[in-house]
């Protein structure tokens, strides 16, 4: 029991390699990350089908899912429920409800069928603490190159917020492409972050570029990082 409560909530780290799975989903069988290879992927977990926090998160990840497309981010959902139930669930969700003006929502995105909690238990979304049959609100953040970039956990009684998904997507893929580091509350266009000088004769010169970095001490330096510039090196049309 001891050994089996340990698998519940173990989970993979930030900077390791997505830990591989196969499942079946309401798309088909998915590879996980391996089909998902030069894009980003968002694999999130959610407590149970017919709930209604789950369901007006799943109205609103398929209302954004184009955006993250746009973004080269593919979204994948799970729960512990078995295929028929999310195939009906979906099915409701699209038929009845309608929230925040979202109605006739279809997710097309795959949602994982998790009845043996094999996938939950690889990824830490058992909380025994939180409940022993459901898998917490888990978000994972998995790289183009199949590396976990960020991990969020939610209760199970609090939706999570989807602006901040995407922006925290975007602010990595900030980062990436143009090696900067990205303040509290950054949106696309805000002033990033130069990463800490590595030597005195860089922070000098640092502190004495005033027309392109803006260097309050020798470790908090600033630049401005043009919205359109990062839009298109980013966002697909």
């Amino acid at each position: 029991m001891e050994n089996q409560e340990l698998k519940q909530v173990s989970m993979p780290r930030i900077g390791e390699k997505a830990p591989e799975f196969k499942a079946v989903t309401t798309q088909g069988e998915i590879n996980f990350p391996s089909d998902y290879s030069g894009k980003w992927a968002i694999l999130f977990s959610h407590p149970a089908d017919f709930t209604p926090v789950c369901t007006s998160e799943f109205m609103t990840f398929a209302s954004m899912q184009d955006k993250f497309r746009k973004a080269n981010c593919e979204l994948v959902g799970l729960s512990v429920d078995g295929l028929y139930s999310h195939i009906a669930w979906l099915r409701t969700i699209k038929e009845k409800i309608e929230y925040k003006g979202m109605k006739n929502v279809e997710v097309t995105f795959p949602l994982i069928e998790d009845i043996t909690m094999e996938v939950s238990a690889k990824y830490g979304m058992i909380m025994p603490g939180e409940s022993n049959t459901k898998a917490v609100r888990a978000v994972f953040f998995v790289d183009p190159k199949g590396i976990i970039r960020a991990i969020i956990y939610y209760p199970l009684s609090i939706g999570r917020n989807f602006d901040e998904l995407y922006r925290a997507l975007i602010a990595m893929q900030t980062t990436d492409a143009f090696d900067v580091a990205c303040p509290a509350d950054w949106q696309v266009g805000d002033d990033v972050i130069v990463p800490t000088a590595g030597s005195c004769g860089v922070a000098k010169e640092r502190m004495e570029d005033k027309e392109t970095i803006d260097c309050k001490d020798w470790f908090f330096c600033t630049k401005k990082l043009d919205k359109d510039l990062v839009l298109k090196t980013l966002i697909q049309d």
